[in-house]
């Protein structure tokens, strides 16, 4: 398989998910400002969104939106630390963070990355994800991940989302639960090993 992705962005949460799986694939960097691959060629004859991540597949069909691709993956690998079976609550669980992280975190973020959008305005919304990830950091009180003691794809995603709040003066240091589960991914293995390949690429 292919990853096309740009550093840092959401789509590391795919190649962290493609790192714990264990499965083969190969890094494509995509610079998302003139929307051109490695060679100079056309991203957007990938990628008729021009966003990240795109994963293309053996037989050279292509996957986008990053939940989506989590979920293929760890099926595929049939990991279910990562993605608990079908039918089970605990796949609702992480499902149900992979829904909050992508509607209520995600897209608050995108915005505030908007050179567009007015400084008031960016104040709204800076105080309103602080309030969001306040909360997200009490459910992890006592806990290591979001749904316990398994790493899950909901997990890479958190932690991928709240690497951007240094980029957008987002003060999130005090949520002392949530450090703690940052960290805690941070220093597992393959996470560990994703970040250095795109900080290398």
């Amino acid at each position: 398989m292919k990853l096309y992705y740009s550093p840092a962005a959401c789509s590391l949460v795919s190649h962290i998910i493609l790192r714990e799986t264990g499965l083969p694939f190969s890094l494509h960097k995509v610079d998302l400002a003139t929307h051109s691959l490695a060679d100079g060629s056309d991203y957007y004859e990938i990628s008729a969104k021009g966003q990240v991540p795109i994963l293309e597949l053996a037989d050279g069909q292509r996957l986008s939106e990053g939940p989506i691709i989590a979920q293929y993956l760890a099926e595929q690998a049939q990991h279910s630390s990562l993605l608990p079976a079908v039918g089970t609550l605990a796949r609702y669980r992480v499902l149900e963070w992979q829904n909050y992280i992508t509607s209520e975190l995600h897209k608050s973020f995108s915005v505030l990355f908007n050179p567009a959008i007015g400084s008031d305005s960016k104040m709204i919304i800076r105080t309103a994800l602080r309030k969001k990830l306040a909360w997200v950091s009490t459910q992890l009180e006592g806990k290591t991940f979001l749904t316990g003691t398994d790493f899950s794809v909901s997990d890479a995603y958190l932690f991928v989302v709240c690497g951007w709040a240094k980029f957008v003066d987002l003060k999130i240091d005090d949520l002392m639960p949530l450090q703690h589960f940052l960290t805690s991914v941070k220093q597992r293995p393959q996470v560990a090993a994703a970040l250095q390949a795109e900080a290398a690429l």
